[in-house]
């Protein structure tokens, strides 16, 4: 970066700094009831939200309801809804066919803890969709991806898995290590140290934990070599950094070196699922991993997890070797919006013209950026984009740690107080709907242009 370049990248940031200094009193100012909520839900829980994710300074926006493509808060304001549950929502907010699918089975019960007609049906189309022949359904993501490495664990015998710095896979706490480890700590990036992300995490789970850079091929080759590792657990485009995407090549040597030393292949679609295509990002990148993880898309907003994988891994249910158990595994009630977003909702043509309306405000986002020379770039994938405030793609988490926060913190809170809700962390990515209307999703793109108007002023 040349000197005059980076004197203009910190002008822009002094001028991000008073933009979010502004916004912060609009924010303040025009979510008083949302405050007032969150000050009372902190003497009942901690944080005063139900997740941690959910928290947020100076405090959360407090929804009241939410419709189709928004949501309106406590304070009566209305937002367009880019964050959609954190992609949980391609179906869109109360879609009416994943309604009626509702309404129609509480009329004929909500858990029955013995199978259901439905089961199959939804596990006939998951295997449609992502080619592999066997399923089981949890109530989460965390549980998949839970339940899947247990699988991993009980076909091979081995105790140790692989994950890549930066990657977010649950709660559980063989995963909650090195999500967003402090670069200070984090060793060297080619070969990581497995930095725990909470306190409760043992130095045993620790130890069996191993971490690697994304995109880094010769890296999990290296960790492998030594035959104890049960699984490599990644998502197939990395969607806690913003959106991450592999490099040509990198997803098939994965495949063919875990081939190589008898390791699982576990792909975390709980992101990506069916927001990137019809066939999930396991048919958008044309490799077919031995287990995959799905959940949030899948469920049309309601609890619903699931993991499919080849007949060897999943017999291991089958004989019992490995025990997979959940009273609400399967209920009814969210199989009725499984099977209504799966067959009624996200088809193969509006889950087309989804990703095609996302592209054009991508494309708009972009022209902004390169009119106004920003040291930011967009990037797409299926139903799902982000603005990322650095020059380059970032490769991995180390190129990650490198983009400007001031930049899109300023972003978000400039956009929050004219009806674009994000998500908050400012390292995830918007989400476009199927209910999104052209309105709503240039909606983003015209609020955008008048933050860089004022940011490059």
């Amino acid at each position: 970066m040349s000197a005059t370049e980076s004197m203009r990248n910190t002008e822009l940031a002094d001028r991000a700094k008073r933009i979010t200094a502004r916004e912060l009193r609009v924010y303040i100012d025009r979510t008083r009831g949302s405050q007032a909520a969150s000050e009372r839900a902190r003497k009942v829980m901690p944080l005063g939200v139900p997740s941690s994710f959910q928290s947020y300074d100076p405090h959360p926006i407090v929804v009241r309801r939410a419709q189709d493509a928004w949501m309106e808060d406590v304070d009566g304001n209305r937002y367009v809804d880019y964050d959609m549950g954190f992609g949980a929502l391609f179906a869109g907010h109360c879609h009416p066919a994943v309604r009626s699918a509702i309404e129609h089975q509480l009329d004929d019960g909500t858990l029955f803890v013995t199978p259901c007609e439905m089961n199959s049906e939804v596990a006939e189309l998951l295997g449609a969709r992502y080619g592999l022949p066997l399923w089981r359904f949890t109530n989460s993501g965390t549980e998949a991806t839970m339940d899947a490495i247990r699988v991993a664990r009980g076909l091979t015998g081995r105790e140790k898995i692989v994950k890549v710095e930066g990657g977010y896979h649950g709660h559980h706490d063989e995963v909650m290590i090195s999500m967003k480890p402090p670069i200070s700590e984090a060793g060297p990036a080619d070969a990581p140290r497995s930095i725990p992300g909470t306190a409760g995490i043992t130095r045993a789970v620790l130890g069996d934990t191993i971490v690697i850079p994304y995109n880094n091929s010769a890296a999990l080759e290296r960790v492998l070599a030594s035959r104890e590792v049960a699984a490599f657990i990644v998502e197939p485009v990395m969607e806690n950094i913003g959106i991450c995407m592999p490099q040509s090549g990198y997803l098939q040597a994965v495949r063919d070196i875990t081939r190589k030393y008898g390791t699982m292949l576990i792909f975390d679609e709980v992101k990506t699922g069916i927001t990137a295509g019809w066939g999930g990002a396991t048919g958008v990148v044309g490799v077919t991993p031995d287990l995959v993880a799905l959940a949030k898309s899948i469920g049309g907003g309601l609890p619903l997890g699931a993991f499919g994988g080849t007949r060897e891994c999943m017999d291991q249910i089958t004989s019992g070797k490995v025990v997979h158990l959940g009273t609400y595994n399967g209920n009814p009630l969210c199989m009725a919006a499984a099977r209504a977003v799966l067959t009624e909702v996200c088809t193969p043509q509006a889950t087309q013209a989804t990703i095609d309306r996302n592209t054009r405000l991508v494309g708009a986002c972009q022209s902004i950026i390169e009119a106004a020379s920003l040291p930011a770039h967009t990037v797409q994938f299926g139903a799902k984009g982000c603005v990322t405030w650095a020059e380059r793609p970032i490769e991995n988490y180390r190129d990650y740690k490198a983009t400007d926060f001031d930049l899109a913190f300023a972003q978000w809170m400039h956009g929050i107080n004219r009806g674009v809700l994000l998500p908050p962390g400012l390292d995830e990515q918007w989400l476009i709907s199927v209910l999104h209307a052209d309105s709503d999703v240039m909606h983003y793109a015209e609020v955008f242009q008048e933050f860089v108007t004022e940011l490059t002023a």
